[in-house]
């Protein structure tokens, strides 16, 4: 198998590096359709007794590190903002724009190894990489090769072309911003749970999707800088401008590790469209925050279908 055959190989795990240092999927496709381009280039100059791997990992962290148009920081509504109150008049909502905000990832692009799929799950889910985007560009990629993918301090110096000691420095600063803003990840959850948020979502059922959700659980919607905590807050949300989602389809998918339901608004009789992804934070045996990824372009990106239609009888 030629060089550039096998690095296709990679380009999972790469997708998912990458993401964690931009918190977006496409800037994260963006710097791995990148990455090839400039190995496909470049191959002349691969030595083969060298790994294959950490050739990919050291173009593409270059790059990161190199795409000033990148949004430096992207942000969930929690990180932007205090929680709200349900507005009187929703289509006056403070809409901010995509580069603001992290965007979920597809767990497609997660370990396919149990063992390395274990190790690694916390790493993208959606608090840690919030937490992530809270470093510089060079502390950031210091503590994913060092902490998240096990890179040895001298791989890490050699890669970023600096010493031990400076590589040291900037874990050492990077692992205490993280831990000084450290925030409960979300845990295992019982399928039961997922269940029956679908069960009472596509109800629209009230009264059972409050008893699902932790006394304090966030809501969010990116675009929107709104977000609300509490039940109660919850509860007037989807007993007010909630109320469109009477009537849904949902599909059960996953994202950053975490359970989610993809959600179709009735458009027309028998057909329903994109509408958002669902990221839930499961704590326990409840419902901790649910984070709302508004529009279909994330529905293209999870590969999920343009409409869900129910089938005629004939």
């Amino acid at each position: 198998m030629s060089v550039v055959d096998s690095m296709e190989h990679y380009r999972s795990e790469l997708v998912a590096y990458c993401y964690r240092y931009f918190g977006c999927y496409s800037e994260a496709e963006d710097a791995v359709q990148e990455t090839f381009v400039r190995a496909w280039k470049n191959t002349d100059t691969f030595e083969e007794r060298s790994s294959l791997r950490r050739w990919l990992y050291a173009i593409a962290t270059n790059i990161c590190l190199d795409m000033k148009k990148a949004a430096q920081r992207r942000y969930l509504p929690i990180d932007f903002s205090a929680a709200g109150e349900v507005p009187t008049n929703p289509s006056k909502l403070n809409v901010l724009p995509e580069a603001t905000w992290i965007t979920p990832l597809n767990d497609s692009f997660c370990a396919e190894d149990p063992g390395e799929a274990a190790v690694l799950r916390d790493s993208v889910r959606l608090a840690f990489i919030a937490m992530l985007q809270l470093l510089p560009p060079r502390q950031r990629v210091t503590l994913i090769l060092r902490d998240v993918l096990a890179w040895s301090a001298q791989e890490c110096a050699d890669l970023l072309g600096t010493t031990v000691a400076s590589v040291n420095s900037a874990l050492a600063r990077a692992r205490n911003t993280i831990s000084s803003h450290d925030r409960n990840c979300a845990e295992p959850y019982d399928e039961i749970l997922l269940m029956n948020y679908v069960s009472a979502f596509e109800a629209y059922d009230v009264e059972k999707l409050v008893d699902l959700l932790s006394d304090d659980a966030k809501f969010s919607m990116p675009p929107y800088e709104l977000w609300l905590q509490g039940k109660k807050s919850i509860e007037n949300w989807w007993r007010g401008p909630g109320l469109v989602c009477q009537g849904s389809r949902t599909i059960i998918t996953s994202a950053n590790s975490q359970p989610a339901v993809a959600v179709y608004h009735h458009v027309a009789p028998g057909r329903w469209e994109p509408f958002a992804i669902h990221v839930l934070d499961i704590i326990g045996d409840k419902i901790a925050g649910i984070t709302h990824f508004l529009g279909s372009a994330v529905f293209g990106e999870f590969g999920l279908p343009k409409q869900v239609a129910e089938a005629v009888e004939t």
